[in-house]
């Protein structure tokens, strides 16, 4: 083989291998949420704002007013060569908070086929959801003791 066909067959393979290698898949993974055990730590109604940050972390994000919920977002971005990169998985870990600064809630959501659903959830049920506010302010016709209205005078 000649020098030159010796040349032009190193380009081409360098060149093929040079493409093969561009085009790649790679991962990319961008913030934290935490582990299901981690989360098992949080106690709903007895942990506050610090003892979650102790156990679980600061957080990614936290709501918008002073003392607002904490938020842990993770995501997974999958580059293809040239191609824009596309984000093929999100965890978000919402932790909220009442009044008094005592976990409320943990709830944990994932991004399927684009739209956020939630993984998990660990709620305080209270009875007021789940009735109406009709129901409510009929419910208690019939219920009112005319002695709370005049007093003990």
């Amino acid at each position: 083989m000649t020098p030159t066909g010796r040349m032009i067959r190193a380009t081409l393979v360098g060149t093929a291998l040079f493409m093969a290698v561009g085009c790649t898949t790679m991962y990319r993974n961008h913030g934290y949420a935490p582990t299901d055990d981690q989360l098992a730590e949080v106690l709903v109604g007895i942990d506050t704002r610090d003892t979650v940050a102790d156990v679980v972390g600061p957080p990614t994000a936290s709501g918008v007013t002073d003392g607002g919920d904490f938020f842990y977002v993770q995501s997974r971005f999958r580059l293809y060569g040239p191609l824009e990169p596309k984000e093929i998985d999100r965890e978000v870990v919402a932790i909220r908070f009442d009044a008094e600064g005592i976990v409320s809630n943990v709830e944990r959501f994932g991004l399927e086929n684009g739209n956020v659903v939630p993984l998990s959830r660990r709620v305080t049920q209270d009875n007021v959801r789940d009735t109406t506010f009709l129901r409510q302010l009929f419910g208690s016709i019939g219920r009112f003791n005319a002695g709370d209205f005049l007093g003990d005078g």
